[in-house]
Parts: structure tokens; C-alpha cells; sequence
């Protein structure tokens, strides 16, 4: 392609190296085998320590996904203190504490404690000294037992109800319509409190 018209002559630099310049990535098959082996060697290190570290069951934000239960940051102090753990020793046998999260509802705090207790009673914590074991260390027979790694599944969200006949009370429930008055009551409460006070100082004035 040449040159036409009155146009600016090219300008162009090719004599600027880029090869050198370059980064590249001719490792990665060689990284990728060498951090496998790294995790190999480290779990093998850990012996039988679960995979991943305890998290609570916690509902998802906003109306869209609160029907979801997913893993939280972290157990609440209050959900460790019913399940008897302290909060030194949980970090040490696996539980994630979380000191800012707060309980909202007595099902969910319920919900953890019973996951803390099965995680309690599967943990095998083994001695450090076979012969001088610690509080809360395991012993007897049951270091023998059959250990796994795997977590411990998070509950169903659903509580699944046999299939019932409608009873002559719930054909009759209007749903929608008790939905509406409770909204408009909601709504109309402060004027309504509002009215039947000025009402009252209306009698009493007249009173007098």
C-alpha cells in the first residue's frame, strides 16, 4: 500500500526489541505439577484433618435467595457456648469463629448448635504425647476409629410434610384479603391513633 494525496508520512518504530519484552508462560505445566505435589505433601503432613474448616449454615441475603442455605464466615459466640466449645479452643479443632456475626432467630441458632454437636462428637483429636494426652484430647479405642476428611453436608432447607387433606378452616382462610387489611392497618395505625386522640381531647373539652 502506498502513499496518496497530502496525507503525514508514517512514523512507525520497529526496531524497538518486543521479543525480549514479552512475558511468557512456558512453566505452567511444570507450576501446575509442582503445586499438586506441594498439597500432596501438606495434606499427608496434616494426617487426618478434614479438608476444609467448620462453617455455620446461614440463609442467603435479600428475599431473592433466602430460601438458599449456604456456608457463613463464622459460628457466633453464642452458638459455641450452648454446644459447650470455647472460643480458644474451636479455632484449634477446625470451628471458624465469627465475633461480629449476631443471632436473629432461635431456629437458626438452633440450626448450628446441632451442627457443632455432630461435629463434636465425629472429632478425634489426637495427642500430641501419647502418654501424657491433654484435656480434651481423644483416647482408648477410639483413636482407632474409621476417620474421614469429609465435611459435614449442610442441612435441607425444605422440611418436607406428608401429603394431608385441606381442612374446612384453611378452605375457608382468605389469604390475600388478610394480607391486604393487615397492610392497610399497618399503614392507617398512626393516623387512626392520631384521630381517636384528638377525639378524646374533643370530648373532654366539651366535658368541661
Amino acid at each position: 500500500m502506498g502513499f496518496a494525496h497530502n496525507n503525514v508520512l508514517h512514523d512507525n518504530h520497529f526496531r524497538k526489541d518486543w521479543q525480549s519484552r514479552v512475558r511468557t508462560w512456558f512453566d505452567q505445566p511444570g507450576r501446575k505439577l509442582r503445586r499438586r505435589q506441594a498439597r500432596k505433601t501438606k495434606a499427608a503432613a496434616l494426617g487426618a484433618r478434614p479438608l476444609e474448616l467448620l462453617r455455620p449454615a446461614v440463609r442467603g441475603q435479600t428475599i431473592r435467595y433466602n430460601r438458599k442455605i449456604r456456608e457463613g464466615r463464622g459460628f457466633t459466640l453464642a452458638e459455641l457456648k450452648e454446644a459447650g466449645i470455647s472460643r480458644k479452643s474451636a479455632r484449634g479443632v477446625g470451628i471458624v469463629v465469627d465475633h461480629r456475626r449476631r443471632n436473629l432467630s432461635e431456629e437458626g441458632k438452633a440450626l448450628n448448635v446441632e451442627r457443632l454437636k455432630a461435629y463434636k462428637a465425629r472429632l478425634i483429636v489426637f495427642p500430641r504425647n501419647a502418654k501424657k494426652p491433654k484435656k480434651g484430647d481423644t483416647t482408648g479405642d477410639d483413636l482407632k476409629a474409621e476417620t474421614t476428611r469429609a465435611q459435614i453436608a449442610l442441612p435441607n432447607p425444605y422440611v418436607h410434610e406428608a401429603p394431608r387433606k385441606i381442612t374446612e378452616e384453611e378452605r375457608e382462610f382468605k389469604a390475600y384479603r388478610t394480607l391486604r387489611d393487615e397492610w392497610a392497618n399497618a399503614k392507617h395505625e398512626g393516623a387512626r391513633k392520631a384521630r381517636a386522640a384528638k377525639k378524646a381531647e374533643e370530648d373532654a373539652a366539651k366535658k368541661k
